[in-house]
């Protein structure tokens, strides 16, 4: 786990600089986490580190003392630290807390809303961890397709169906050669490659699989032909920034709303606060708009500058 301190300090100046331009204004409590301390934690890709420096630069600026802990690791190490103390918050997904988390046998709900509310209300009773806030925007699993491939199968005027999962799965069964990039979860994961599998009735054998230990360098090797077929995240900047083609699908992987993951103690010492800080962060966060974020980063700007430009675009220091 990595704690950075330096960060924050970078972050604050940023902030103050950003506070200072004309196209800023509206008012905000410096004060609203006075005394608080909090470690903010992450999963380790892209959006994680997006979100949470956003996070960490807001509760600077309203008083936090603010431990910055984020790339703590995968989603169940993640979820360890959180529960045992190590950090105090992260931001998490409705699916993967209904999954993974909480174990449940039955497929989540389609609806982003009902889920969080299900999974919200569950986690605060069993574990006293609290949901604050829900994204629009929807981080679901998906695959990309090596360039050609993509050209092979794309759609004319003549064959107009989408390369779809199911036209994927009849791919991979009439290619043997071809293989399929994931991430170490995504073949574990009851919300991962099941989901495929289950859906098209073809299970991908254990030797065609590749398993990268980091996930953002799928995209890259999805774009040089390494891959034939790679695990993306459909808001990851690197889809369009590799001009990948995005294998449709129809329904098959659940939605992925994210949500702040706090302690029940930690959120009741500021819980308007908590609440109204989490509403103002992800309130702008569209699909198209974390996507950018997201894709920012990936083209190296500094973390610190897309979080503090987010924070000043929508006023969320004042």
């Amino acid at each position: 786990m990595m704690r950075r301190l330096t960060p924050i300090v970078m972050g604050l100046a940023l902030i103050a600089a950003s506070c200072g331009g004309g196209d800023t204004g509206g008012d905000f409590d410096e004060d609203a986490f006075a005394g608080i301390d909090v470690t903010v934690g992450s999963k380790n890709f892209t959006e994680q580190y997006v979100l949470s420096e956003i996070l960490i630069q807001a509760l600077a600026a309203r008083g936090a003392n603010v431990v910055d802990a984020t790339d703590t690791g995968d989603t169940p190490t993640t979820r360890a630290a959180l529960l045992s103390g190590d950090i105090d918050t992260y931001w998490e997904y409705n699916s993967t807390g209904w999954v993974e988390h909480l174990g449940q046998p039955e497929a989540p709900s389609p609806e982003g809303e009902e889920l969080t509310e299900l999974v919200a209300e569950a986690d605060s009773e069993r574990n006293s961890i609290e949901w604050i806030g829900r994204s629009s925007f929807n981080d679901t699993y998906g695959f990309a397709v090596a360039p050609d491939i993509a050209e092979e199968t794309r759609a004319s005027r003549i064959t107009v169906e989408a390369f779809d999962l199911e036209g994927m799965a009849d791919y991979l069964e009439d290619n043997p050669d071809t293989n399929v990039c994931v991430e170490p979860e995504f073949p574990t994961r009851a919300d991962g490659l099941v989901l495929f599998e289950q859906s098209t009735g073809f299970e991908v054998p254990a030797d065609r699989l590749r398993v990268f230990d980091d996930a953002a360098d799928i995209y890259d090797a999805v774009a040089e032909g390494i891959c034939d077929f790679g695990e993306i995240f459909t808001t990851d900047g690197r889809i369009d920034a590799n001009d990948l083609t995005v294998v449709v699908d129809p329904g098959v992987f659940y939605v992925y709303n994210v949500s702040l993951n706090i302690p029940t103690d930690l959120h009741q010492r500021a819980p308007e606060a908590w609440d109204e800080l989490v509403n103002d962060i992800l309130a702008p966060l569209s699909q198209n708009r974390i996507t950018e974020l997201n894709r920012r980063v990936s083209d190296g700007e500094p973390l610190s500058e897309v979080a503090a430009d987010f924070i000043r675009t929508f006023r969320i220091n004042g």
